[in-house]
């Protein structure tokens, strides 16, 4: 079967395409880098030729509000109408938990979007809403640090390591539609700041962590369960200490 992965030479995109090929499909990693872009449309009719099933893993350079908007918007409706003429099967998307709990966040209302048009397009589809990545933790960390000290959010967090968000992907994309969300989450929950202390502890950063319930996390203020999903999540195998032991270091 040939599968189409837009975002295909990024971490989880990568990932997913090394356990597909290993299953004896065709995959066809597609990114501006190979010649196939989703704003301008370049490459998308002969990427889909005779494709099965596209998943989407497609990313804005930019997370300005109005900017990563247009950008899901635009890649949105190119992809399913390229789809439509090819005649793909199956459109799986990657997004994310809390995308409709968090308003105030301009990256998840264009994520909102995204779905929408995946949802309205007619072709048969799979949305997979995960968790935050374990490898964003640093960043996230980054984004509340202002001197020596880390104010963090006091939601919860309940990250996933990417190979389980590689695994997930692969099954729905071998999976029949299941023209729903299914959500996926790493096995174990924590408030965001502790998580983080956690993460700064064990890679020896000795910054401060505050727990802050009115920090905000990139924009946005988060209740207790903005981030986590209590709508029978699928739970990954690889806990924090697991990952934390196999992670590269930079």
């Amino acid at each position: 079967m040939k599968i189409v992965i837009i975002g295909g030479t990024g971490l989880i995109g990568s990932k997913t395409a090394e356990r597909l090929r290993k299953q004896g499909h065709e995959v066809v990693a597609a990114a501006p880098n190979t010649g196939v872009n989703t704003i301008t449309g370049e490459g998308l009719a002969e990427v889909l030729a005779n494709a099965e099933v596209l998943i989407d893993l497609a990313n804005s350079p930019s997370f300005e509000d109005k900017a990563v908007l247009e950008f899901f918007r635009t890649s949105g409706k190119n992809l399913t109408a390229a789809e439509k003429v090819a005649g793909v099967k199956h459109h799986v998307a990657l997004s994310i938990v809390g995308t409709d709990r968090l308003p105030d966040s301009g990256y998840l209302r264009a994520k909102v979007a995204q779905e929408e048009i995946i949802r309205k397009s007619g072709i048969p589809y799979t949305i997979l809403r995960s968790t935050q990545f374990m490898e964003f933790l640093g960043g996230i960390a980054q984004a509340g640090t202002s001197g020596d000290t880390a104010r963090l959010s006091t939601g919860n967090l309940q990250p996933i390591a990417s190979d389980d968000v590689a695994d997930f992907v692969a099954e729905a994309a071998l999976a029949a539609p299941a023209n729903g969300i299914i959500e996926i989450a790493g096995p174990e929950r924590a408030r965001l700041c502790d998580f983080v202390a956690r993460y700064l502890k064990a890679i020896g950063d000795t910054r401060t962590v505050v727990a802050d319930p009115d920090a905000r996390y990139f924009g946005t203020k988060l209740e207790a369960g903005s981030l986590v999903s209590d709508n029978n999540p699928r739970i990954g195998r690889i806990d924090f200490d697991r990952w934390f032991a196999t992670a590269p270091r930079k």
